[in-house]
């Protein structure tokens, strides 16, 4: 029935372009598209027969050129996909359906190297019924299209939905990691096995990694691997309870996932590898989740961010929530065994700041506030399944070739970086941690331009002989080495907290301010745009996830003054991921705290101490209303040493310890940490 439901679609779009069934406004959209399906059918059809495995790379390159072209940079701007050119060609109550549309079956292309025919089925139906309702020289009315969007969602969810549950936590769905496992990845044509956008950061960086010693390729996934467990092992988690590892990478880096998959193996893991979402039934925003190739254009993603605001409402949200349910359900021996997340993250590309356009699809405040809704109560129903107290996580981050000439050089220091000895490292922090317990607040200033002035409440310790407030980051989920950090007092912490330029998800800030009040924003804004309005909805679209305010989740001291060197020898300070950023400065998290869903389970330091401060007064609601308190996003924001001026440690006695001051190290046994900074400056 899948193969006769294909045929007989791909039939009706061929007859498209032959026909003159649609006004003459929408004729250039819809024979447009049917190309393009086309295209992807000529590809079905040779990836089907095994014709497309045997291509020498340069028509595989071709074919990969072909499926992206209309959205590069250049060509965007005269394709479909962007919703400014749909609207200009087919009108404002048109364009941003018929945009959703087409960005809705490039999703097509993933789906065909899979083999999933059901999901081409799904996509070629729904373009030809909008198609129909365009028929007869008729104009449809909007509600009848977006009639069309909203049951494709609803009556499709059951299986994309459920689809997507099971990929994440099942190791039978192995497309990605047979690719891995079985390729020659010293032939590169293996890259154009995924479907996924293939530009020259995964081409160079594949090259790269063949030219590396085995040794090297051992130590990198040594490093990333046993970071994994030993996040077992400082929380006391059982691992031998797992089974499943999720594995989170750029393509581009087989050779070092395909040694960290047998370094899981010998843990008694095997892995799931699952795409970054390709619809809008599977994607969060425009944030990446998964393993993916090149993204062809952040603007086109940032565009289509708000896609589902086509459609969502309340009983989409339950249908939704419905299917997940009964997903995990029918899956929960396989959730049970699943570990957590291991990922590894690139960096190096150029800031991206996009454009807000009008023409893009926008949710209203009642659908900001269904999508928060839904994010909570699926986060809520994962945790049921996938207990928060059970699983734990790595993540470390490498350079890709965008990054500049000196790429190779900055790699092996980012290697260098990422094996730092984490015994000095304990050492030194311990000794910033014995004077941080003495505090009943911390008080963190800027310099020069920088407007920071925030006063950071800590837990009040019990018992200082066996409790501590701040933990000693040695290096195991989060790598590298470098901070200690705790979860503040959210009352009585305030102030202002301000960064001249930083890079968070994916997005370029400039001049980001954010206030706080009683450990809560209160304001916030940034310089990136003209207008104020835009600044203020950029910053709360994306950094508090459109939640009215979060609370400041994690107040953290960076130590890897190594890391900040490396990042001023090489100009790449705004293309550093928060994950090496955060170990360069403090750094303040808005959103949940480091121990969301396991605040209760007690987390204890080299030396023996009970880490105590992992909860905080919004965190505590989960005893009452677990929805009150988790929102399900937790973003770093570092200040660089260069625009510190000071943090200082206030004791109940109104005693000042001094722990860095005009960016350097002050306090005595820890000024080892000045030495990469000094050397850098003689």
């Amino acid at each position: 029935m899948i193969e006769e439901r294909y045929e007989l679609a791909i039939e009706r779009i061929k007859e498209i372009c032959k026909e003159d069934t649609v006004a003459g406004t929408y004729r250039g959209y819809f024979c447009s598209t049917a190309r393009f399906i086309g295209m992807l059918d000529e590809l079905n059809g040779k990836i089907e027969s095994g014709t497309y495995a045997d291509l020498p790379l340069y028509e595989l390159k071709k074919w990969n050129e072909s499926l992206y072209a209309d959205i590069l940079p250049g060509q965007y701007e005269t394709s479909y996909a962007n919703p400014d050119y749909a609207v200009e060609k087919t009108g404002r109550e048109y364009g941003q359906i018929l945009s959703f549309l087409y960005t809705e079956l490039r999703g097509a292309i993933p789906y065909i190297f899979e083999g999933r025919k059901e999901y081409l089925d799904i996509l070629y139906e729904l373009f030809i019924e909008i198609y129909n309702a365009f028929e007869d020289k008729d104009e449809p009315e909007t509600e009848t299209l977006k009639e069309i969007v909203y049951w494709y969602a609803s009556d499709y969810c059951d299986v994309f939905a459920a689809d997507r549950v099971r990929e994440q936590i099942d190791p039978e769905e192995s497309f990605a990691t047979d690719i891995i496992m079985d390729s020659n990845l010293s032939d590169l044509r293996y890259l154009y096995r995924f479907g996924e956008y293939i530009s020259e950061n995964e081409w160079k960086t594949a090259e790269h990694l063949n030219s590396l010693d085995a040794s090297v390729i051992r130590k990198m996934a040594d490093t990333f691997t046993e970071g994994y467990r030993m996040g077992f092992i400082n929380t006391g988690k059982d691992l031998a309870k797992k089974s499943v590892v999720n594995i989170r990478y750029v393509i581009g880096f087989e050779r070092v996932i395909r040694q960290a998959i047998e370094n899981f193996a010998q843990m008694g893991l095997k892995p799931v590898i699952y795409r970054s979402g390709a619809s809008v039934l599977t994607k969060r925003q425009h944030l990446k989740t998964g393993y993916y190739g090149a993204i062809p254009n952040k603007q086109y993603e940032y565009d289509h961010r708000n896609d589902q605001g086509l459609y969502l409402d309340k009983k989409f949200i339950e249908r939704r929530l419905e299917v997940i349910q009964t997903a995990y359900e029918q899956n929960k021996e396989l959730a049970a065994r699943f570990a957590g997340p291991a990922c590894m993250d690139v960096f190096g590309e150029h800031p991206f700041s996009p454009e807000q356009k009008d023409t893009a699809v926008r949710l209203t405040k009642k659908q900001e506030e269904l999508s928060l809704l839904y994010e909570s109560r699926s986060g809520q129903i994962t945790n049921t399944y996938i207990k928060g107290e059970e699983r734990s996580f790595t993540i470390v981050a490498y350079p890709v070739p965008e990054i500049g000439r000196q790429y190779e050089e900055i790699f092996d220091e980012v290697i260098r970086i990422n094996t730092l000895d984490a015994s000095l490292y304990a050492k030194v922090q311990q000794t910033l941690i014995d004077a941080l317990d003495q505090g009943e607040y911390v008080h963190v200033k800027g310099r020069g331009g920088n407007k920071t002035d925030m006063r950071v409440q800590l837990y009040r310790l019990t018992d200082p002989q066996k409790e501590t407030i701040f933990e000693n980051c040695v290096a195991d989920v989060n790598i590298p080495v470098g901070e200690v950090f705790t979860s503040p007092v959210l009352e009585g912490t305030g102030g202002i907290l301000h960064v001249s330029r930083v890079y968070l998800n994916e997005l370029l800030y400039q001049d980001l301010e954010i206030t706080f009040s009683n450990g809560m924003i209160a304001e916030y804004t940034c310089g990136n745009f003209e207008r104020e309005m835009e600044n203020r909805s950029y910053v709360h679209d994306n950094i508090l996830h459109r939640h009215a305010t979060l609370p400041l989740g994690e107040f953290a001291i960076g130590t890897n003054t190594t890391a900040y060197v490396a990042a001023r020898k090489y100009g790449m300070e705004d293309k550093l991921p928060i994950l090496i950023a955060e170990k360069m400065g403090p750094h303040f998290a808005v959103g949940d705290t480091c121990y969301s869903w396991s605040e209760d389970i007690k987390v204890y330091n080299p030396d023996g101490k009970e880490i105590v401060a992992r909860d905080n007064s919004v965190s505590a609601r989960r005893a009452e209303d677990v929805s009150k308190a988790y929102f399900h996003c937790h973003t770093d924001i570092t200040i660089p040493y260069d625009e510190l001026g000071s943090i200082t440690v206030v004791t109940p006695a109104g005693e000042e310890i001094p722990l860095l001051e005009n960016g350097r190290f002050v306090l005595p046994g820890t000024e080892i940490l000045n030495e990469p900074l000094e050397k850098y400056n003689n």
